[in-house]
């Protein structure tokens, strides 16, 4: 059976963490903030805090080398049925919801493109369902034309960034004066409630740095390459987001882009003009492909491991002859287009964005617990400045948690919601193994 090489995988890191965060969380951060330093601060932050987090999982993926993410984490370290509530959160929610995020933008940024047709419309959707059938189509073939097509969009991905970059910084006829020190009131704005709700949208852009733990099984030498793998995409992005969000700052104003969904279309719009605007929302959204085609990737493999864990769910347990656990893709892709038809935007964001850290503060927390309870367990890599690496995490990563449980009691609600519902399907999956056991 054949394997995502080194390459490979890196992409679908880097591609499961570019693609809704960075081009939308601005315009929702500029209604509460307008300083530049703060604005900018966000991402800093947020970047040395998904660092911390990577190179966490890098000793977890590297000792615990199974596909699943934090479900093989979570089973192995605290108990089966919190491997399973996060399996269950991660099938449910922690895939399907974000490809539908990814997926309506590629539809908002493709229809901005195209003259005389409105941004919102059920075009969108259309647009974005499409996507996410053509993915999963691909996907759920071979390890050769999945791997393939993801780095191949990665790449081209990444090279646009650097040029929308530099040619929105040179060519922009009216450039913004915007200051990178910071000014006086900066350090309320950085204690204030508007900053904390800022840092759940740039969490949410961070989200996937742990992509590759799903399918830790499917990478070639997985105790050597994660811990690289992680890292190098990690940072790879935080420089991007760095420089994305200081060029879209100077290129447009502050007013033009408060409140909006496509951060990047306006931004160049400012720095190309009207026609330049149009092609370059057309390369965003052919841009967002790679990261709807990393997630349609990623996600399957914690249903396929439910699969061969728990009798009740082997069918998504089942590959094809190269591997593929092809029906785990495709329920995935039924879960999406419900999100993509029956949900807004901003819900699905924080929603899911809220679920996913839950899960990920439980599985850094467990490095902890298992250099206590297993100190001669076999660590190929060992996070660098331990304890002050996770702590930093789980700092940021729980204040944020409990921010959206107090200021977005709906969504909290929600959440509370799925991981009940796990411990329910939990304990009648247990049931179902011990019948088949008796009989």
């Amino acid at each position: 059976m054949s394997k995502f090489k080194f390459r490979t995988a890196t992409a679908v890191v880097i591609a499961n963490m570019i693609g809704t965060g960075v081009f939308t969380s601005l315009g929702y951060q500029l209604e509460v903030i307008r300083s530049p330093f703060v604005l900018l601060s966000l991402w800093v932050i947020g970047g040395i805090v998904a660092l911390c987090g990577a190179m966490s999982y890098a000793e977890l993926g590297s000792s615990m080398p199974r596909s699943g993410g934090e479900y093989n984490f979570l089973t192995r370290i605290y108990h089966p049925a919190m491997g399973f509530v996060s399996g269950w959160v991660s099938a449910l929610i922690g895939f399907a919801a974000p490809i539908a995020l990814v997926a309506i933008l590629f539809g908002t940024y493709l229809v901005s493109a195209i003259p005389g047709v409105e941004p919102g419309g059920v075009e969108v959707k259309i647009l974005a369902a499409g996507l996410v059938l053509a993915m999963t189509l691909i996907h759920a073939t071979n390890h050769r034309n999945s791997g393939g097509t993801q780095l191949v969009f990665t790449v081209l991905k990444i090279a646009f960034i650097v040029l929308f970059c530099v040619g929105g910084l040179l060519l922009v006829p009216e450039p913004q004066a915007i200051g990178l020190l910071p000014a006086k009131g900066d350090g309320a704005l950085m204690l204030g409630s508007a900053y904390a709700i800022s840092l759940i949208y740039v969490s949410y852009a961070y989200t996937g740095w742990n992509a590759v733990t799903y399918m830790s099984g499917e990478v070639e030498n997985p105790t050597v390459n994660i811990p690289k793998i992680l890292f190098i995409a990690t940072f790879t992005v935080m420089l991007s987001y760095i420089a994305l969000n200081y060029m879209f700052l100077k290129t447009a104003p502050m007013e033009a882009m408060s409140g909006k969904l496509e951060i990047g279309f306006i931004a160049a719009e400012h720095a190309f003009g009207s026609l330049g605007a149009k092609f370059i929302g057309f390369v965003l959204a052919l841009l967002l492909i790679s990261t709807v085609s990393a997630m349609v990737i990623a996600g399957p493999r914690v249903l396929q491991v439910l699969g061969e864990d728990f009798s009740l769910f082997k069918g998504f347990a089942k590959t094809n002859a190269d591997g593929i656990p092809n029906r785990a893709v495709w329920f995935q892709t039924v879960l999406t287009l419900v999100f993509i038809v029956t949900s807004s935007f901003e819900q699905i964001l924080v929603f899911s964005a809220a679920l996913l850290a839950l899960n990920s503060f439980f599985a850094v927390m467990g490095l902890f617990v298992l250099r206590w309870r297993q100190p001669d367990l076999e660590r190929p890599y060992r996070v660098w400045a331990y304890p002050i690496t996770p702590l930093v995490y789980l700092a940021l990563t729980g204040f944020t948690l409990v921010f959206v449980a107090l200021s977005r009691p709906v969504e909290a609600i929600g959440a509370l919601v799925i991981i009940s519902s796990g411990l329910v399907f939990y304990f009648i999956a247990q049931a179902f193994e011990r019948r088949k056991q008796n009989s």
